[in-house]
């Protein structure tokens, strides 16, 4: 089974893009890694396409970041580190057709690597946010810095500090800013498939000119912000062996606000 899924609608103009491993809700391997490089520089070349939805399949989760399975190997060198998840946007792969995320469920860690990339967020009412990643002793980097444009900074840092033990409703996410409409349980997709649909309707030069600006404007403080996040994650993490006895000891109680 492809770990993405495309659907193209060409009489709207409109693609669904789909994380499909749903039976590990939705963690990215480096399998969909590449799959994801792939379909958006395809994207890229298919003018048909003129607007894209980015959903995860199965309902329990949008993304739930990278799969703890997932060996990535690393060079021998603290001056170089292989994040793949900085490869696996429409941004990084040079795609300036909007994107709208549809999320239901959970969206966790590094989802939010999908969610900086995209123009906006489109959420049913059961979603949740949540970056457990200092309950695992991992520095909350890029996570941090994406969703530090996207919200305010007091939210973004009681997300990324409180980890596992609170989520983020899609009902404060909207109060916030991070989800810019709020749908019923499993509407979120169609609901952000007629928000492409009427964007896809408008001249794609302007529309995607019009990303390329947005984009432009975060574009230089993100640079700075990524420069320091290799350091940051390298003094800041704690042992892979560590890390995973957290992991194994975690707890199932959290709060959701």
């Amino acid at each position: 089974m492809n770990t993405v899924r495309l659907d193209v609608d060409e009489g709207a103009g409109v693609a669904v893009v789909t994380l499909n491993r749903p039976e590990r809700l939705n963690a990215v391997d480096l399998e969909m890694v590449g799959e994801l490089g792939r379909v958006w520089r395809e994207l890229r070349f298919d003018d048909s396409v003129r607007a894209v939805v980015l959903a995860g399949s199965g309902g329990r989760a949008f993304c739930t970041g990278i799969d703890r399975d997932t060996v990535v190997p690393q060079p021998n060198s603290p001056y170089m580190q292989d994040d793949p998840l900085l490869g696996a946007g429409p941004k990084a792969n040079g795609l300036w057709k909007p994107v709208v995320a549809a999320v239901e469920g959970m969206a966790c860690g590094g989802a939010f690597y999908l969610l900086g990339e995209c123009e906006f967020v489109v959420a049913g009412a059961g979603a949740a946010f949540f970056d457990p990643h200092t309950t695992y002793g991992m520095v909350s980097a890029y996570e941090a810095m994406l969703m530090a444009q996207r919200m305010p900074y007091g939210e973004v840092a009681r997300m990324v500090l409180m980890g596992s033990a609170e989520r983020l409703s899609a009902r404060r996410a909207h109060e916030v800013g991070l989800v810019s409409e709020l749908t019923k349980d499993g509407g979120a997709l169609v609901a952000a498939v007629e928000c492409a649909t009427v964007i896809a309707g408008y001249p794609a030069e302007a529309v995607q000119g019009t990303v390329r600006a947005l984009w432009a404007a975060r574009e230089a403080g993100l640079a700075q912000a990524f420069a320091q996040a290799p350091h940051l994650i390298s003094l800041g993490n704690l042992p892979g062996a560590r890390q995973a006895e957290l992991f194994a000891a975690r707890r199932a109680e959290f709060r959701t606000r």
